[in-house]
């Protein structure tokens, strides 16, 4: 019988909630306890959970000998220190992104957890989804030559209220980094440059908070590849999340069908259909085989999938991207 891993979830907003569900049904984990800033929150899902403990205090978990992994979905301004506790409690860590919040931060950590030999895995669930994933192994396996173009495209169908806007860090490091941390794994290149321009369309609050509702980047890659990544809050229709690569011999598209529910609806107008409302309807199963893997490989002792190194990595592209945005040049990373 495989052992249980025991782990404490800290942060239990929509997405942390999200993750003591998943992490929850996993067979050979036990979450043993949760952690809020709000002691009623905290309470109610340990509650409709059936986890025995909670508490409103992060030391009660890394000091608690017996938990041996933490999820952190925490504001990105705790997470550095997070890190560092953990780390210093032998704690294995699934953080979600962005890593830090700023990239010397990130550089800190990464050396910190890479010399400590700490686990961690950073929550780009792009990855884990089943289309990203067989189109990472189709273009490793040649199936499209050469890759030599990326396109991205991140439309949200609104944007999030102004309170959120002011601690996200813009839309390029809250939207944008899943796309370019996703290019680096399809393309199997580090990004050198980034171009980025961007507008306000539609929401003429962000301007309050040096924001734009549309942003496009230009990027060049190590390997000589380009391509470009679209990000937008202004895609009313839906959720759109699309990726292509094209490569010598052929490309490869994802997520290029918005379908909702495999329905078709019929009228003297035409044929219609539902479209994807949000991200958690998009990723339902990325986020799922993305702690299933942090877990399996804890318990096998494989190397993480998604390293500090690779949190970093996308943070210095964001970083680049809004250094361009702001200065109307391209920047080299």
């Amino acid at each position: 019988m495989t052992a249980k891993i025991r782990c404490a979830v800290i942060g239990l907003g929509r997405l942390g909630y999200w993750h003591a569900l998943n992490a929850s049904r996993i067979q050979h984990v036990e979450v043993s306890t949760v952690c809020d800033v709000d002691l009623e929150r905290a309470e109610k899902v340990a509650s409709k959970l059936g986890i025995t403990r909670f508490t409103t205090n992060p030391e009660d978990v890394f000091q608690d000998e017996l938990i041996q992994a933490v999820i952190i979905t925490t504001p990105t301004s705790t997470h550095f220190d997070l890190l560092k506790k953990a780390s210093d409690t032998k704690k294995a860590i699934f953080i979600e992104k962005p890593l830090t919040l700023t990239v010397e931060e990130a550089k800190e950590i990464t050396k910190k957890i890479e010399l400590s030999q700490t686990f961690c895995q950073v929550g780009f669930m792009r990855r884990f989804d089943p289309a990203y994933a067989e189109a990472k192994r189709r273009i490793a396996a040649g199936d499209i030559g050469k890759p030599i173009y990326f396109r991205g495209v991140s439309r949200d169908p609104q944007a999030p209220p102004p309170d959120y806007i002011q601690n996200s860090g813009g839309i390029i490091t809250d939207v944008s980094i899943h796309d370019f941390d996703i290019a680096r794994f399809l393309i199997s290149s580090e990004i050198k440059s980034i171009d980025t321009k961007g507008s306000i369309l539609k929401y003429p609050f962000m301007s309050e908070y040096n924001d734009v509702d549309h942003a496009l980047s230009f990027i060049r890659f190590e390997s000589g590849a380009a391509g470009d990544i679209e990000a937008s809050r202004n895609a009313h229709y839906g959720y759109d999340i699309r990726a292509e690569v094209v490569g010598t011999e052929g490309t490869i598209q994802i997520g290029h069908d918005l379908r909702y529910h495999n329905v078709n609806v019929l009228t003297k107008s035409g044929k219609s259909h539902d479209i994807l409302p949000g991200f958690s309807e998009r990723f339902y199963d990325a986020y799922s085989l993305e702690l299933i893997a942090f877990f399996t490989d804890i318990l096998e002792g494989n190397n993480s999938a998604v390293t500090a190194r690779d949190g970093l990595k996308a943070l210095e592209v964001s970083e680049a991207a809004n250094i361009s945005l702001k200065e109307n040049r391209e920047v080299s990373i």
